[in-house]
């Protein structure tokens, strides 16, 4: 749900007018609390923002009433990215919510409308580059976009909050990005994973060596033999999760195992096509509650799969840390013409209290369609399945019974096999 606050406490962001300590072996005291410090003080900006819901369906503010901490959260829908486009086209620009404190209007895909606020580091991002080691002795090549969509002042205010200047190079031009980098001295890099790259390759093209030594990314995957290339020329890279909605959500730091999640948000992984948490350890989608006051976003679906990790990075910050990106949670499927769903599958799950968890897949037959469900249960009668089956997917299949915990840990709840070349 979207809800707003005219509140200006700190919860996970740095305070309005504080200067950031860029010396600190830390960013802030925030990424060392305690667990239960964490969850107290959490739950406190969580209720703050439940109370001020302005947008939910019927019966959202009664089930919100007994939301008193993270884990409650669960008693509360999803809010998906098509929600949020519908209440959008009814009221535009932000679905009729009250947002505060706008101070840029943006336009992502689809089309979503987001606002940017004006406190400091509105999206907290300073948080993830003072984790990369970029600081106030820093010039940042910012390679994200500025037109539109926030990712380009999304990165600009976070080196703003460490201190770091920028040169706002946004996308293209890449022989003009060399010598204004070369001209500048810029240090530090941001933008997505390959675009670097790109500027390397043309200022070796041009015999210019440039003096960039660290590199924050996101928007796209940093591959392993990518991050080793930059090792091998000099340049650290660190990557970080973040959405245009949410801002910030988790970011790489130097001990380079998952991501350790942001500190103003609260990150759920759910089963695909419900709003159920599933065990640390296994895949799901992200769910994230954003403690923003400005624009707090209320279990906001990102879409994507990752898990969370057990124990707490040797970087020393405290937080959850999740694995990192792993994949789309929207995994429908036409099979025999007709839609799967993972909120159907999910449905076959709970008509059957013995069953883990089921598996959907696709594959040919010669040009027939052949759907296979594959159901973690110690059951050994296929057709005890059958009748469900036929309810929740409307389609006959063949049922393969497969002993608990035998399907793999991908959150893929329907696969498909069939090429499509």
């Amino acid at each position: 749900m979207i809800c707003r606050g005219p509140d200006r406490e700190v919860c996970g962001t740095q305070g309005a007018g504080r200067p950031f300590d860029t010396m600190s072996t830390f960013f802030d005291t925030l990424e060392t609390r305690s667990a239960d410090q964490r969850a107290a003080e959490q739950a406190a900006a969580l209720q703050m923002r439940l109370a001020a819901v302005t947008v939910a369906p019927e019966g959202w503010r009664d089930d919100a009433r007994g939301v008193r901490s993270a884990e409650d959260l669960v008693k509360l829908p999803v809010l998906r990215k098509s929600d949020l486009s519908g209440w959008q086209k009814q009221h535009p620009p932000f679905g009729g919510v009250a947002v505060s404190n706008v101070a840029h209007y943006f336009q992502s895909p689809g089309p979503i409308y987001e606002p940017g606020g004006i406190s400091p580091d509105w999206w907290r991002m300073g948080r993830f580059l003072h984790a990369s080691g970029i600081g106030a002795s820093d010039i940042v090549q910012n390679c994200f976009s500025y037109h539109l969509v926030p990712a380009g002042l999304m990165f600009e205010n976070g080196a703003r909050a460490v201190g770091a200047a920028v040169l706002p190079a946004g996308t293209g031009q890449t022989e003009l990005q060399v010598r204004a980098s070369k001209d500048i001295g810029c240090t530090a890099y941001a933008g997505t994973p390959d675009y670097l790259k790109v500027i390397l390759d043309k200022a070796d093209e041009m015999g210019e060596a440039l003096a960039i030594t660290r590199a924050v990314v996101g928007g796209g995957a940093l591959f392993p033999s990518l991050r080793q290339h930059y090792a091998d020329r000099g340049i650290t890279c660190r990557q970080c999760y973040a959405t245009a909605d949410l801002g910030n959500i988790a970011y790489e730091t130097d001990a380079l195992e998952g991501m350790v999640i942001d500190e103003g948000v609260i990150v759920e992984i759910v089963r695909p096509g419900t709003g159920d948490p599933v065990p640390h350890g296994e895949v799901g989608e992200v769910v994230v509650t954003s403690l923003n006051p400005d624009y707090p976003l209320i279990r906001f679906a990102t879409g994507d799969m990752s898990a969370i990790m057990d124990g707490t990075s040797p970087c020393g910050r405290t937080n959850l840390r999740i694995k990192g990106w792993m994949g789309r949670a929207d995994q429908t499927t036409k099979i025999k013409g007709m839609f799967v769903r993972p909120e159907q599958v999910a449905a076959l799950v709970s008509h059957h209290d013995e069953v883990g968890r089921a598996r959907v897949i696709a594959s040919r037959d010669g040009e027939m369609d052949v759907m296979t469900v594959q159901i973690e249960t110690r059951a050994s009668n296929p057709k005890l399945y059958e009748g469900t089956i036929l309810d929740t997917l409307k389609l006959r299949g063949k049922v393969e019974l497969v002993p608990p915990g035998t399907l793999p840990n991908d959150g893929k709840v329907i696969e498909d096999l069939r090429s499509y070349e």
